[in-house]
């Protein structure tokens, strides 16, 4: 007996509306922020976290909506069992 998972639960609480070209789903956006430079400046790395078969095929450059702000993909990598991809951003 296989067991299913349904892919969409993981993301339903917490993930927001991400739109690439034509296609539009659920992926949960982290914006740690991080001081660097002995304390002289704040930094924010964008990580979007989504189904492989929604977003994977996303590359370097490709445009992405996230809960409204416009974002261009720095890398796409997959996550343990390849089922989730992290996609790493930045604020256009």
């Amino acid at each position: 007996m296989a067991i299913t998972e349904d892919l969409d639960a993981f993301l339903a609480d917490f993930g927001v509306s991400c739109t690439a070209g034509a296609t539009t789903a659920n992926g949960i956006l982290d914006m740690p922020s991080q001081v660097i430079s002995d304390g002289m400046v704040l930094t924010t790395d964008y990580t979007l976290t989504a189904r492989s078969s929604t977003f994977g095929s996303l590359v370097r450059g490709d445009s992405i909506t996230v809960d409204g702000t416009a974002y261009t993909v720095r890398e796409t990598m997959l996550i343990s069992d390849g089922k989730f991809v992290q996609i790493a951003l930045q604020k256009t």
